[in-house]
């Protein structure tokens, strides 16, 4: 599909055309960028009149990737062209679209309508745009509030793919110690169980616990607009996670805890996952500045001649169903995630999951 405008030709890429694909890799590969097809729904791409490519910028889902212009068109119309293009895309499906950036381009963004949400120098921005924002998602925390008569007020994020007696655990422990537990659920569908599954199977294994209250996380804590698989081609893989997850972290300061008054975050402790293991990285480093204790809580471990390495993981889980040696690990495992997983409704997941190559 070609589109006609008085300095640029603008064209989708065809992301099944290799040669098409080298091209742009080396062109986004020359300014520093990784580019990824398979992260993508839609590529556009703009060429100048001598048909050079002047910029380029992606899509997928509601998240704008690889949006980048060549420094000698910079003040040209490229950018405000690529970014309502795409921008118009996602809103006919969504009601709002983000864009993860460098902090020197955010304000090219922002002069396009686009409303800053956090930045983690030097590395990240996010910005959205869209007849929904942030604050919409603040004023259904705040219908979501319970009242209480202490401020003894603690927050849990979980995926729980799936949910094992060690997230039980965890989530045990904070209501023993706390008046209210607010438990985020990653709402996402990016992992093997599907999040109706994944609430559903939480939602009956603590519902002897009358003090947490269970939410979706919507798009802004741990989601694929805050944490996209975009790779900054010259930096290190341990910055880029360590400025996703204070990204991550910085928006749970400014604008989840102060709606549902939260001052604790329960974590557990993470020595396997690089990603998982920068999150409470950041967590222990920007919390406490905002008055909200960080609380690290051992892995517990199925049996009782506990070693180094019989921790529960949710991965473990999913690995022993890959292998068909899910009876292997049925002790980690509440009897509601248990009695799902060797019931015929699991039969589409566990076979998903034997045929996946990723963690997740």
């Amino acid at each position: 599909m070609t589109f006609e405008d008085t300095d640029f030709r603008q064209e989708l890429l065809d992301l099944k055309n290799p040669l098409d694909i080298k091209l742009l890799k080396t062109f986004l590969n020359s300014l520093g960028f990784d580019y990824k097809p398979e992260d993508v729904e839609i590529t556009m791409i703009i060429y100048n009149l001598n048909n050079e490519i002047v910029g380029t910028g992606s899509l997928n889902g509601n998240t704008l990737k690889y949006v980048i212009v060549a420094p000698e068109f910079r003040d040209s119309t490229a950018f405000p062209l690529i970014v309502t293009y795409l921008a118009d895309k996602a809103l006919e499906k969504h009601k709002q679209c983000f864009v993860y950036t460098k902090p020197d381009t955010a304000k090219l963004f922002q002069a396009l309508g686009y409303s800053l949400i956090a930045t983690a120098e030097p590395l990240f921005s996010v910005l959205e745009f869209g007849y929904k924002t942030i604050k919409d998602y603040q004023h259904h925390l705040k219908k979501q509030k319970v009242k209480t008569t202490t401020t003894n007020i603690a927050s849990i994020v979980v995926n729980c793919n799936p949910f094992t007696i060690g997230h039980r655990y965890l989530i045990e422990k904070a209501s023993e110690e706390n008046e209210l537990v607010y438990l985020f659920v990653v709402s996402e569908n990016l992992s093997a169980f599907p999040f109706e599954i994944r609430w559903k199977l939480i939602e009956e294994g603590i519902a002897h616990l009358k003090n947490v209250k269970m939410l979706a996380t919507g798009p802004y804590i741990v989601s694929g607009a805050i944490f996209p698989n975009y790779f900054l081609k010259h930096e290190s893989w341990s910055l880029i996670s360590e400025k996703q997850a204070e990204i991550d972290v910085n928006i749970f300061v400014e604008y989840i805890a102060p709606v549902l008054n939260i001052k604790k975050r329960y974590i557990g402790c993470e020595a396997y996952c690089e990603t998982t293991a920068a999150y409470n990285t950041a967590m222990h480093k920007i919390l406490p500045k905002h008055n909200i204790e960080v609380i690290e809580c051992e892995r517990i471990s199925a049996n009782k001649d506990f070693c180094k390495n019989d921790y529960i993981s949710a991965s473990k889980i999913r690995d022993a169903i890959k292998k068909d040696t899910l009876k292997d690990v049925l002790t980690s495992l509440p009897e509601c995630t248990k009695n799902f997983l060797l019931s015929e409704d699991s039969a589409e997941i566990r076979l998903k999951i034997k045929q996946r190559n990723g963690r997740h």
